[in-house]
């Protein structure tokens, strides 16, 4: 199965940050409320607002991007849990130095 977001939606998965560890190697607990905040893209829509008016999409499948903390739906697809957000609701995307 495959998943097609609509308009100027894009469909990502968290990227798991590591657990704080203490210098003793002891994994620090984090508050259960903070959401990670860095996703990798896994679908992108056709960039086409409620209006129909074309907006270009500024990211691919595949880039790692920071977004917004309290943005879009949390659904689960393939057992694996997904956020499907709005394109405006993406702060940043992150390139890595080659």
């Amino acid at each position: 199965m495959k998943i097609q977001p609509l308009f100027d939606r894009v469909v990502l998965e968290r990227i798991k940050e590591e657990q704080p560890k203490s210098i003793a190697g002891l994994v620090l607990p984090m508050p259960s409320e903070e959401q990670p905040l860095l996703a990798k893209v896994i679908a992108v829509g056709n960039g086409f607002n409620s209006e129909g008016k074309q907006t270009e999409m500024q990211v691919e499948i595949g880039d790692t991007i920071l977004y917004s903390k309290y943005a879009g739906s949390i659904f689960k697809f393939e057992n694996k849990e997904v956020v499907i957000i709005r394109q405006n609701d993406i702060l940043a995307k992150i390139i890595e130095k080659k």
